[in-house]
């Protein structure tokens, strides 16, 4: 059962670094479409030019260099009307130029918009399929886990949520915007761990870290793999409250460190948001955010 949890966890946090993905692909794709938009229309607004510049040549408007030089009273007068009709030339040369980058911006725009559309669609079915399984392995979980006695029960919540420590009367951390995170994440002591919750009243590892540094201004991806890879890292003999210590390989749960090596986490399934030593079984690695 110990190990089922884990397992469940890894694959919650799978699901929300895949909703974290479709959330980038579908802006992606709404900036895509945008891009469409812009390109379309500066393409409409050269194609009025150029019919103009076409209008121009079949009605006679533009003078050739002979019609100058036979209409021309002087020297300079022929100089100026040349030059008028090689400005002209220039102007209709540097039209075609933009129609056909305009054209081609477009394409691509369209390209691109397609295939983040595609990409985002294909996420988005693979993230309903893995919800649906993950809906399922939880109330399998949940049955057996309820079928255990009450002693069983704590065995698995302490195999993976490490032992309970009552959290210190104060704790310092290095900045203001840290020690927003710290009261926050500890002000939810007690709050039932819910796989894929972001809070307010209940949270996944990742919910939980992400809930936190949003009190204090910072916006966290919903997976503890993606905030593996934010900031800077930490040696553990380095850490300080407010950083994020992490655990297992691939990364698939995240605590806060607290200082005096105790971290606060929403650690699993009947067990709530608690306080325990940063050094429980997995511990791989630790990340700054804040100074």
């Amino acid at each position: 059962m110990a190990a089922s949890t884990h397992d469940l966890e890894v694959v919650t946090e799978q699901l929300n670094d895949a909703q974290e993905t479709l959330a980038q692909q579908q802006a992606a794709a709404d900036a895509a479409g945008a891009a469409v938009a812009a390109a379309q229309a500066q393409l409409a607004a050269l194609d009025t030019q150029m019919r103009q510049i076409a209008r121009s040549a079949f009605t006679g408007e533009n003078l050739s260099r002979f019609n100058a030089l036979m209409s021309s009273g002087s020297a300079e007068e022929f100089i100026a009307q040349v030059s008028t009709l090689d400005a002209i030339a220039g102007h209709a040369d540097d039209v075609l130029t933009e129609v056909t980058a305009a054209a081609a911006a477009a394409e691509q725009a369209k390209a691109d918009a397609d295939a983040a559309a595609a990409a985002a669609q294909q996420t988005l079915e693979d993230v309903g399929a893995r919800q649906s399984a993950l809906t399922a392995d939880i109330a399998d979980y949940q049955a057996q886990f309820q079928a255990l006695s009450v002693v069983q029960q704590e065995e698995v919540v302490a195999e993976h949520a490490g032992p309970v420590l009552e959290a210190p009367a104060t704790v310092t951390a290095p900045s203001d915007a840290a020690q927003v995170v710290l009261d926050t994440a500890l002000a939810q002591q007690g709050d039932p761990y819910v796989w894929g919750a972001g809070g307010p009243n209940a949270f996944d590892c990742s919910g939980l870290t992400q809930y936190a540094y949003a009190a204090a201004g910072i916006r966290l991806p919903h997976s503890s793999l993606a905030q593996s890879r934010m900031g800077t890292a930490v040696s553990r003999g380095d850490l300080q409250p407010g950083d994020l210590v992490f655990f297992y390989s691939p990364v698939s749960h995240v605590g806060i460190y607290i200082g005096s090596g105790q971290m606060v986490h929403a650690s699993t399934f009947g067990s709530p948001v608690l306080v325990t030593s940063v050094d429980m079984a997995g511990y791989v690695s630790a990340r700054r955010l804040l100074g």
